[in-house]
């Protein structure tokens, strides 16, 4: 016979410390899971705050003003060659390297110091867009803003802490005495540095830009995406709804899913091995480095579009096949629209992936050193890790802030893309 239940008597106080104990250690649990959360806040913050305090400046530039003698016969050229259908080959062959130097010179002998450490070494390319801007600049002296040099853009910024002795800093006290007379006389500023926005790498720091890798990485992620994502979406497509369950189909499941585990290097020594060393296709090119990014990511979206075809309800399924549709109806008309934002998300998820990828494209050699923005699918490129990586070893004091202002748009550009899945995912939400 079975001995007749005990009541637990809830009231005893044995009873009542072991709610207690139950309690406090639940209270224990949600403060160390708080804690946890608050760390990685703290870290995140930490991070974020640091690359802003250090990249902030890269958005900024100092310009010093120049007394400037637009002289005809030191320019080679006058007004009317800028009227005729050779203005834009008379500008580029112009002498504005004579006429910068001159009025460099000019000035930096009333303040004791040498030219070059004046004005930037590409300073001459502001003279030329604005007499690009107006040609009747020619044959007159006009006040005109240039780049300093990478020295005086540190030391307008205040990089440069002028306490440390002469001989363990970048500039002299003669250089830091002709800045300081700049200033007073109004005849120095620091402003928005367009050319970081609009130009592309630079031996000098405060001429170097980041567009031309930012047009890089767009460019290589557009093949990346045209030939991933049809390719991925299929794929999932065949396996979850048409491909026999079997031992070929068993093995193909698990090398996809080995595929996705792979580092990302491997990927790059395959795009080197066929795409440049079989195929010969052009080096640094952003047509190479999508069709290397696309084979990894191609796993990534094949994964993602089977977990949302798979989350579809079978009765969706059902019932368009009750009503006489047929097989390729009930996966286009009723299937992939429901799984699509699933699938969206986990494409977006895997392009941001790639954006952030180096390994591969180095082995692939976008880390040349490119001056030009490209100009299409085969020109030299490279990308915004990539050129992050680059201008990270780079000795220049100027190039520190760089980094951290590329980072600062390599975070924005993720956040566009993750902000991107997000509304995706919502629009193109069906709730069943």
């Amino acid at each position: 016979m079975n001995s007749p239940r005990v009541q637990t008597d809830w009231a005893s106080p044995v009873m009542q410390e072991r709610v207690r104990s139950r309690y406090a250690k639940e209270r224990r649990f949600r403060f160390m899971g708080f804690a946890a959360l608050a760390l990685a806040g703290a870290f995140l913050l930490f991070l974020l705050g640091t690359i802003f305090a250090n990249g902030y400046t890269g958005f900024l530039r100092t310009e010093v003003k120049l007394a400037v003698e637009y002289d005809p016969f030191t320019l080679g050229i006058d007004s009317s060659a800028l009227a005729g259908p050779g203005a834009e080959n008379a500008l580029n062959t112009a002498n504005f390297q004579g006429v910068m130097t001159a009025a460099a010179n000019a000035r930096a002998q009333t303040l004791g110091i040498a030219a070059k450490d004046l004005v930037s070494d590409g300073a001459w390319l502001a003279l030329r867009e604005a007499v690009r801007a107006d040609p009747g600049l020619i044959g007159k002296r006009v006040d005109v803003w240039v780049p300093t040099s990478g020295d005086f853009d540190l030391l307008g910024k205040g990089l440069i802490d002028r306490a440390v002795p002469e001989a363990n800093r970048p500039v002299s006290d003669t250089e830091v005495a002709a800045f300081d007379t700049l200033k007073s006389d109004g005849a120095v500023r620091t402003t928005l540095n367009t050319t970081f926005l609009t130009m592309a790498d630079s031996t000098s720091p405060e001429l170097a830009g980041i567009w031309g890798a930012a047009k890089g990485s767009l460019l290589t992620l557009i093949v990346t995406l045209l030939l991933c994502f049809p390719i991925g979406v299929m794929t999932a497509i065949y396996l979850e709804e048409y491909a026999p369950k079997n031992r070929i189909t068993d093995m193909i499941e698990v090398s996809i899913n080995n595929l996705a585990a792979v580092p990302s290097i491997i990927f790059g020594l395959l795009g080197l091995a066929v795409f440049l060393n079989f195929f010969g296709m052009p080096r640094s090119a952003p047509i190479v480095g999508g069709l290397t990014l696309a084979l990894m990511t191609l796993p990534v979206i094949v994964i993602a579009g089977r977990i949302a075809i798979k989350s579809v309800p079978p009765s969706i399924r059902d019932a368009a096949l009750g009503v006489g549709a047929s097989q390729i109806q009930v996966v286009f008309h009723h299937v992939l629209p429901l799984a699509l934002p699933g699938i969206l998300t986990g494409t977006i998820i895997g392009m941001a992936r790639a954006l952030g990828e180096t390994a591969p494209l180095l082995m692939i050699g976008m880390r040349a050193f490119v001056t030009d923005v490209p100009g299409g699918l085969t020109t030299p490129a490279t990308v915004l890790p990539v050129q992050i990586f680059l201008w990270s070893d780079e000795v220049a004091r100027g190039f520190v802030e760089k980094t951290s202002a590329a980072i600062m748009v390599l975070l924005v550009f993720l956040m566009l893309m993750n902000g991107l899945a997000i509304y995706l995912r919502n629009k193109f939400e069906k709730r069943w």
